[in-house]
């Protein structure tokens, strides 16, 4: 191929004449057919590109014509409750009325204003399994029941600034600082709705169940035949005869097939409005009055939409957030803190997820997954270290490196830096490969810091693992062990 490259006469401009197939392909000008031996200089350029995000495992998009690689954070907003179903009204879509309250006594004025006898208070948590939780005043649910405004109030005094555990927050639990106080609807039969992007579709799927208000994977894991799946042409668009076909295949009555397919039609717009990457209605149901209504929301949207979103990304709860969450995104990092107690720095998703893997292989865990893209700073990477000692379970770190866009001798400022700037004390390893590695080590060495390099990726985990079992078992001899670099 490298030998076939010809002049390409096309690219980016109005008529096209490249006969490079992948040219014709990237331009949507001709479609289908087999690879083509000839191929432009754009192309190869364009090939060789993705072959090194692969290769290194850092994103890359295209913007305006040129290559620019960018960290692409994978992370999701997720909204409470009453903002979710705030977006689902605008749009036009029944839902109970509701308001939320940020104290008890709010939640008394609010109550007696619906004036219904019959009233639901929702713990504002953004974890799942609030129905089954339990507040740290020893509360039981998330979600109750209530007949008046002074029940309303006294179920909020419990919820409101309490902590409430479920089976997602775990043991740290997130605070509730507000309540849902909406009418009580009385459904003849529920239904589960969600949009969402599925890989194997490539591009957005519309998914279906006459099983709603019940946890979804069990249905999944028991009854796989009662999840219905319509994938929707991300070009064309939703169509209202896959809507229609969806809602009768739920189990929607005739009469209200037609209302249910504009509810979904209705929720599908606002997915592509908002950049979201799912929405879930669980239950969505049919009143005891006729009507279709979503009964409770749950939307993701993409991070990387942002810059786009600001009316959406400005309601983010960062209260219900980790603070080293908070921190990574700030720094723009892709972290996620893991229940391990090995620390991993690494550049690339992928050689990420292939680092926490040959961790374990080593009887091992990780702390942590954090990915600092292809285009760090000696800023971010001593920002990275912040986050990764922050957590009080971190034994060792591991830092892996493959140099292809990320430049080693960056990482190693970065290492060197961080290690002095917060006096680690705990062991750290490092693998660094690839662009100026030889720059990166005259600098670790230059440091005078006794770091520990490995040039293997399976001998630095094991390593790691090491070290991390003997501070482990120091700590449990209650043996003061510290590791003072250098060593």
């Amino acid at each position: 191929m490298w030998n076939n490259r010809i002049k390409c006469s096309g690219v980016f401009t109005d008529t096209p004449k490249c006969p490079c197939l992948i040219c014709r392909n990237f331009f949507n000008l001709k479609k289908g057919g087999s690879f083509s031996q000839q191929s432009c200089s754009f192309c190869c350029f364009f090939l060789f590109v993705l072959f090194l995000q692969v290769l290194v495992g850092s994103p890359g998009i295209l913007n305006n014509h040129g290559f620019q690689v960018q960290q692409q954070q994978q992370r999701r907003l997720s909204l409470h409750e009453y903002l979710s179903m705030g977006l689902l009204k605008e749009a036009g879509i029944s839902v109970p009325h509701g308001v939320v309250a940020n104290t008890p006594d709010e939640a008394y004025k609010i109550a007696k204003e619906i004036g219904s006898k019959d009233l639901v208070v929702k713990a504002q948590v953004l974890a799942g399994g609030r129905g089954k939780g339990t507040f740290e005043g020893g509360l039981k649910g998330g979600v109750k029941i209530v007949f008046s405004p002074e029940e309303a109030k006294a179920i909020s005094s419990q919820m409101i600034g309490k902590k409430l555990f479920t089976k997602q927050t775990g043991e740290k639990g997130r605070i509730c600082n507000q309540v849902f106080i909406c009418e009580r609807r009385y459904p003849r039969r529920e239904y589960y709705f969600a949009i969402t992007m599925e890989r194997s579709f490539q591009g957005p799927v519309l998914i279906g169940s006459s099983q709603g208000g019940v946890n979804i994977e069990d249905v999944a894991a028991e009854n796989p035949d009662a999840i219905i799946k319509e994938p929707i042409d991300i070009v064309e668009g939703i169509k209202k005869e896959q809507a229609v076909r969806l809602a009768q295949k739920m189990g929607f009555p005739p009469n209200l097939v037609d209302e249910a397919a504009e509810n979904m039609i209705k929720l599908y717009n606002l997915f592509l409005k908002y950049d979201a990457t799912m929405i879930e209605i669980n239950p969505m149901v049919e009143d005891a009055s006729g009507v279709v209504m979503c009964m409770d929301a749950k939307i993701n949207f993409d991070s990387n939409s942002a810059y786009r979103q600001k009316k959406i990304f400005d309601m983010q709860d960062w209260t219900q957030e980790d603070q080293r969450d908070k921190d990574a995104a700030k720094a723009d990092l892709n972290y996620i803190g893991l229940d391990g107690n090995i620390g991993c720095l690494v550049n690339g998703a992928g050689l990420a997820m292939a680092t926490m893997d040959i961790i374990k292989l080593h009887g091992g865990t990780p702390a942590n997954f954090l990915d600092v893209g292809g285009g760090a700073t000696v800023q971010q990477v001593t920002e990275a270290f912040k986050l990764i000692t922050s957590d009080k379970k971190v034994l060792a770190i591991l830092v892996n490196i493959f140099g292809g866009i990320m430049r080693c001798d960056v990482i190693a400022q970065g290492i060197v830096t961080a290690v002095k700037d917060l006096e680690l004390k705990v062991p750290i390893v490092v693998r660094l490969q690839g662009t100026r590695v030889d720059d990166a080590k005259a600098l670790i060495t230059a440091s005078g810091l006794k770091i520990l390099a490995c040039d293997d990726l399976d001998e630095a985990a094991k390593m790691v693992v090491k070290l991390s079992e003997i501070v482990s078992l120091a700590k449990q001899a209650h043996v003061d062990v510290k590791f003072q670099l250098p060593i």
